[in-house]
């Protein structure tokens, strides 16, 4: 049977469930086979509804995922307030049933959880968005004290991948020196950037300490998931956060 999606190493509590899907399982053919979730990559509309499709009844989801226009920015969802998912990269619920999701092909992918089942989000992180802010939207628009939440990072490039330019590297020292130990000059004179120590940083300044996940690389490995990087045109994967249960009221700071 084919493994299609992964399941958060994290010690959230009972009534949060999530999972990262892989791009094994579904219909779409090259170069999107199989599992590909994205609409706005140039695949068969119709073999994305499947495989979307496929997805909700894999994960027994309670509703279609809120699919969200990502473009690298800072924007938050509110699926509570019903606000529209247009140009977003984040969404934040309270509310059981109501599924936070981002697609990624090499960004990293951020969940987080309460420690009290209260509410969960979910960030699209590439290094646009990590330097421009979207954790710290995350958080603020979840509205929980950043002690009390669990995070989780999905799979994404890993840093012995991910070479970038001096731009990069020079937008997060712009805000925060330390910030240089996630970049690597190479024998090119570019840089090895690690998302994952940026992230975690970027948690840690927030207050988020438990962090957990973290070190699977999508460029290396082209049987479990989609790279941009690796492939250009290709599919994508998503990671996706909700509640059962009843909903609980309140829980913002």
């Amino acid at each position: 049977m084919v493994t299609a999606y992964l399941t958060p190493d994290w010690p959230a509590p009972s009534r949060v469930r999530a999972a990262f899907t892989l791009r094994a399982g579904g219909v779409s053919v090259a170069p999107f086979a199989s599992l590909n979730l994205g609409a706005h990559v140039g695949d068969d509309p119709q073999a994305v509804l499947e495989n979307r499709a496929r997805v909700v009844q894999l994960l027994e989801l309670p509703a279609e995922p809120a699919w969200l226009e990502q473009v690298h920015g800072t924007q938050v969802t509110d699926l509570d307030g019903r606000r529209a998912c247009g140009g977003t990269d984040a969404a934040v619920t309270h509310v059981a049933g109501r599924i936070c999701a981002v697609q990624v092909a090499d960004c990293l992918a951020v969940l987080l959880a309460a420690r009290d089942g209260s509410g969960v989000a979910a960030a699209h992180c590439g290094w646009r968005g990590l330097a421009s802010g979207v954790l710290e939207a995350t958080v603020r628009a979840l509205g929980i004290d950043a002690g009390a939440l669990y995070a989780w990072l999905g799979p994404a490039i890993g840093p012995a991948s991910f070479e970038v330019g001096e731009e990069v590297r020079a937008a997060f020292l712009a805000q925060d020196a330390r910030a240089a130990a996630a970049f690597c000059q190479n024998p090119r004179g570019r840089w090895q950037c690690d998302l994952y120590q940026l992230a975690r940083a970027r948690l840690a300044a927030l207050g988020v300490q438990a962090v957990f996940g973290g070190g699977l690389c999508t460029y290396s490995e082209p049987a479990r998931f989609f790279s941009f990087r690796r492939e250009a045109r290709c599919g994508r994967m998503a990671a996706l956060v909700w509640l059962t249960g009843a909903g609980v009221a309140g829980g913002r700071a």
